[in-house]
């Protein structure tokens, strides 16, 4: 019976470190929820319900324990321009939409195609990330008055700056004390009560806006349901469901490398889609996973979708009841937890193995990170970046296509051919074969190489016709079982004699 109980998953399981990092969590959240609904022009509980809804969806349904979702800047800031024309409940209706897309893309199984992300740009997305982390905290240091944002000056200044470290210090030192309690809400508790016994005059999550409210109510969007609409949101909800994804399932490869275990891209790919589907009926502005969020969780000690979904009940119960409390919370407490999330998220590894870097890989990781500061825009930094890195990959191949040159004791020229033959490769394929001066039977050994795709069929068919031109025979050898395959379904357009007795796997 000891041996049973022992099995059981949650006895192995810290309940009260998972509890606290979600309520770290819930903390963190709320004013970056309510700036970037603000951001949309929408109003702050709109931002409040996508964090509740996409934290506790994805952290029953999510398929990355630890991962923590919720109303995120970077899918905000797709729909401002569709808010701004058309209003709020065509933004719900684009979310729901975007919703459906995320799940055909799990029930699809395409999600696990984010593995194909190269190392640079993930450095890059890393220390972009970092980067629009920090400086969102500097503006943190800035306040409105009369309509004209200004910098805060004076003894107000010094005073957020010494608050600043002073939680910056608690989050770094606690642990060697203990890390059942997370040094993040330690840090924003002892600041706040700092702040609030000696009447510290410095700005509060309270002075963004309200964080009282009610229950999220379901409403289905009220717009037309014309395929006016739907040409109308189609677009958005299409650049939403793919920057959502690609945020999601790079911050699920993240924490992956961070705590040895292994997330399922495709489940986590349909828990953000019924996310952003109740998100569009319950008057949430949608959202994806937050990496802020999810590093502060991580850095708490959460392993589970527990903390996770304390976190999202912790945020509904501030809606509804504890909104006072946490609106005296100071923003200068949050400033610096998440300074100290940006300093770790920062990849630092890269400069020790730069020099270890091809050029290729380092402009890469550079261009990726530059783009992700300058437009705020990770997913399009990360497609940039793929592209850039898929391109010199077919560059560098391309160029080391070659031949060895032998003849047989027939007297039949053999064309050894090494490297792989695809488009970017077939023009060189064409140029190393002297088929006017090649005897009557040659042979073209695919040994180290394979035939890749169209480009490579065409390369073929054109090599095979000159020399057939010439009344010369030609011998395919050594084709691995996919490259036949490739030729079979070719068959009409390229008939050529393949060797059937060495064929390799």
């Amino acid at each position: 019976m000891t041996k049973l109980i022992s099995r059981l998953p949650w006895t192995n399981l810290n309940i009260l470190k998972e509890t606290l990092a979600g309520l770290t969590v819930a903390m963190t959240m709320i004013p970056e929820s309510i700036s970037f609904a603000l951001l949309a022009g929408l109003s702050p509980l709109t931002g409040l319900y996508a964090a509740f809804i996409m934290g506790l969806v994805t952290g029953i349904l999510g398929g990355r324990p630890g991962m923590v979702s919720g109303g995120a800047g970077a899918t905000v800031v797709v729909l401002i321009s569709l808010v701004s024309v058309h209003g709020t409940q065509y933004l719900f209706a684009a979310v729901l939409l975007a919703g459906i897309l995320q799940i055909l893309v799990g029930v699809f199984k395409l999600g696990k195609y984010v593995r194909l992300i190269p190392q640079p740009v993930m450095y890059g997305f890393l220390n972009g990330l970092a980067v629009i982390i920090f400086m969102a905290q500097v503006e943190q240091f800035k306040i409105t008055q009369n309509g004209t944002e200004e910098w805060i000056k004076g003894a107000a200044l010094y005073m957020m700056l010494g608050l600043a470290i002073l939680t910056m210090t608690i989050v770094l030192i606690f642990p060697r004390l203990t890390k059942t309690i997370p040094s993040s809400l330690v840090a924003i508790m002892l600041v706040s009560g700092i702040v609030y016994f000696l009447h510290i005059d410095t700005p509060k999550v309270g002075d963004i806006a309200s964080v009282t409210g009610v229950l999220p109510s379901f409403a289905i969007p009220r717009v037309p349901f014309t395929l006016e609409t739907l040409g109308v949101i189609f677009p958005y909800a299409l650049i939403m469901a793919g920057v959502g994804l690609i945020e999601s399932l790079l911050t699920l490869n993240m924490v992956d490398e961070m705590t040895h275990t292994k997330g399922k891209s495709d489940k986590e790919s349909i828990a953000q889609g019924v996310a952003n589907i109740s998100n569009g009926f319950f008057g949430g502005m949608g959202g994806c996973a937050m990496v802020g969020q999810t590093l502060v969780n991580i850095g708490a000690g959460a392993r589970t979708k527990i903390s996770s979904i304390i976190g999202a009940l912790s945020i509904l119960f501030i809606i509804l009841v504890g909104g006072p409390v946490i609106e005296q919370i100071p923003r200068v407490a949050l400033v610096g937890v998440m300074i100290v999330v940006a300093f770790n998220t920062f990849q630092w590894t890269s400069f020790q193995i730069v020099n270890k870097m091809p050029i290729s890989d380092i402009f890469v990781g550079i261009l990726v990170a530059v783009i992700t500061i300058l437009l705020h825009n990770l997913a399009l930094a990360v497609i940039i970046g793929v592209a850039i890195s898929a391109i010199v990959f077919a560059w560098d191949n391309a160029k080391r296509i070659s031949a060895r040159i032998l003849l047989d004791e027939k007297g039949h020229k053999i064309y050894e051919i090494s490297g792989l033959l695809f488009f970017a490769s077939s023009i060189t394929f064409n140029e190393l074969f002297d088929i006017h001066n090649d005897p009557q039977k040659i042979i073209i050994d695919f040994k180290g190489s394979r035939v890749m795709d169209m480009s490579a069929i065409g390369a073929l068919k054109k090599v095979v016709h000159q020399y057939e031109n010439q009344n010369k025979e030609v011998v395919l050898r050594h084709l691995s079982r996919d490259c036949r395959k490739l030729l079979d379904k070719a068959e009409g357009f390229l008939q050529v004699k393949i060797q059937e007795d060495v064929a390799k796997t």
